[in-house]
């Protein structure tokens, strides 16, 4: 996939004011300080597009980008950050919760995990609930730029391993560098095959279910 276009849309704590184009949506979500906005203005080849921050939890906004004129990027606020507030995590919380629960037009999210780190209690926990919440997605591995690939390939031994612990197969992985923009195509081309296999279903699922991505419980 060629991206020619790449707009930012809107940030909202509302996800009934998100957009309602039915169009395929693709969410972006990690740990904070994974380096999800180095990913994704890598990804859309666009230095700025996604705000860049060395303090962890910046992101606070459910931030949607429009790609191509035909997909949505959005970038969650991270999880995990423990010098947040409580109050401001139960929040965050809400906002993910609500995000995922209520976007129809949602097709994959991409779980992005510091390819540095051993397997981490938080993440887990995420993408079973993810799992038990019948909602797809990826792994994302990234910084792999900043290890050999010895320590690359025995910290990726090791999440496949704990994560086959408790589920069946493994999901789609990647393994991405924002600065070589490694695994840069195959994301890329990964969200196209999937943009193109549902082509069809995402109006039909927002015209049948045209209240889902607008109510508030």
């Amino acid at each position: 996939m060629k991206i020619n276009k790449a707009e930012f849309v809107i940030s909202n704590t509302d996800i009934s004011k998100a957009p309602q184009e039915p169009l395929p949506e693709y969410a972006f979500i990690g740990r904070s300080n994974v380096g999800k906005s180095s990913l994704i203005n890598m990804l859309t080849n666009h230095k700025k597009l996604a705000k860049t921050s060395g303090t962890p939890g910046k992101t606070q906004l459910i931030n949607h980008f429009k790609i191509n004129d035909d997909w949505f990027l959005v970038d969650l606020p991270g999880y995990g950050y423990a010098k947040t507030s409580k109050t401001s995590r139960r929040k965050f919380q809400k906002l993910i919760t609500d995000y995922f629960k209520k976007r129809r037009n949602l097709v994959n999210a991409f779980v992005l995990i510091d390819s540095r780190h051993p397997p981490q209690k938080v993440d887990m926990e995420f993408m079973r609930w993810l799992g038990e919440n019948r909602i797809p997605f990826s792994i994302v591995f990234t910084k792999a730029d900043k290890l050999s690939s010895n320590e690359l390939g025995k910290n990726l031994r090791k999440y496949k391993m704990k994560f086959l612990q408790e589920w069946q197969s493994l999901p789609q992985i990647f393994v991405t560098s924002a600065s070589s923009k490694l695994g840069r195509d195959e994301i890329l081309n990964y969200i196209e095959r999937l943009n193109e296999s549902l082509r069809d279903e995402i109006p039909k699922i927002m015209k049948e279910n045209p209240s889902e991505n607008k109510h508030d419980d």
